[in-house]
């Protein structure tokens, strides 16, 4: 059963276009990586998910339509917006004993042992807090929730980079199972690499890339080529080129057919690409980098 899928997704701010028909399937007990630029469309898509704004098209969440039955659909989702909310005279106390009066599916228990890692103290009050600390207050009260979905927009923005790898590691371990799904919409993409089962590109409202990790790790190489080489890697037309301490880095797509100019069955190998210089698998970065690259080619070359 798919959690959430939208066909044909669409949502206009007067003349801006921020969804132009998005299609999008995200099955139960994956982790999706939501990927794009300022501006792609990244939140207002969560949004639509999470039923806080209007939008043409289909959308089904947890099989509910999450604009007229947010009510019930909320029961098994959380959301962590990129600026964390809470009112600033609250004692840390007083919002557990909150969140667990008013959801009842929440471990009151679990939030305190997340927060046992922390220098927060119960008897603080919010405005007490570093940005930090109400991030990290903010990330407790949500991932005790036993919910269905969780739904994160720049979870840990705010945080240094040692609970930023905290909070990623107990997503993972503490918090992920094969019964609950996440969507994680960031800019950091190094950080969440390896928490990610997919991962989605978005750019000016369309969804430009959408593959599972397995398929990423199996069918994109990139290679630092010889020098004496370069003209002969170019000659396999290569995704993006770029470089790095003197060298050439080519993306390659192991899918792209030469002779049709277009991705078809498997046509180049490791053991080809090998023998142009060292391979390894490419970071998201790289990847997004590549695949943005395309997109802004192809809308000059329609300008023309």
């Amino acid at each position: 059963m798919a959690c959430i899928d939208a066909r044909g997704l669409r949502k206009a701010f007067g003349t801006t276009i921020a969804l132009d028909g998005v299609d999008l399937r995200v099955e139960e007990g994956r982790i999706l990586g939501l990927i794009g630029p300022n501006g792609a469309g990244k939140t207002t898509a969560l949004n639509a998910i999470l039923g806080l704004t209007p939008y043409q098209g289909e959308l089904r969440v947890l099989g509910r339509d999450p604009w007229t039955e947010r009510d019930q659909l909320m029961r098994d989702v959380c959301f962590i917006a990129d600026v964390a909310v809470l009112p600033r005279w609250i004692r840390v106390s007083q919002a557990l004993d909150y969140v667990a009066g008013v959801h009842p599916r929440f471990d009151r228990a679990k939030a305190e042992g997340f927060l046992a890692k922390t220098t927060i103290r119960c008897g603080s009050r919010v405005r007490e807090l570093s940005k930090g600390m109400v991030t990290q207050l903010h990330l407790a009260l949500v991932m005790a929730i036993d919910a269905r979905l969780l739904v994160l927009d720049e979870p840990t923005l705010g945080l240094d980079i040692l609970y930023r790898k905290q909070f990623y590691d107990s997503l993972l371990n503490d918090y992920f199972d094969r019964n609950r799904t996440i969507v994680v919409a960031t800019h950091q993409v190094e950080e969440v690499q390896h928490v990610l089962t997919d991962l989605m590109f978005i750019n000016r409202g369309r969804i430009v890339f959408a593959r599972s990790m397995e398929e990423l790790e199996s069918r994109y190489l990139e290679v630092i080529v010889h020098p004496e080489k370069v003209a002969a890697a170019r000659a396999l037309k290569p995704m993006h080129e770029r470089q790095a301490i003197g060298r050439s880095i080519l993306l390659f797509d192991l899918k792209f057919d030469l002779k049709l100019d277009r991705v078809a069955n498997q046509k180049l190998d490791r053991q080809q690409l090998a023998a142009l210089g060292d391979v390894r698998t490419p970071s998201i970065a790289d990847l997004f980098v590549a695949v943005m690259g395309n997109q802004a080619g192809q809308a000059q070359g329609a300008a023309r």
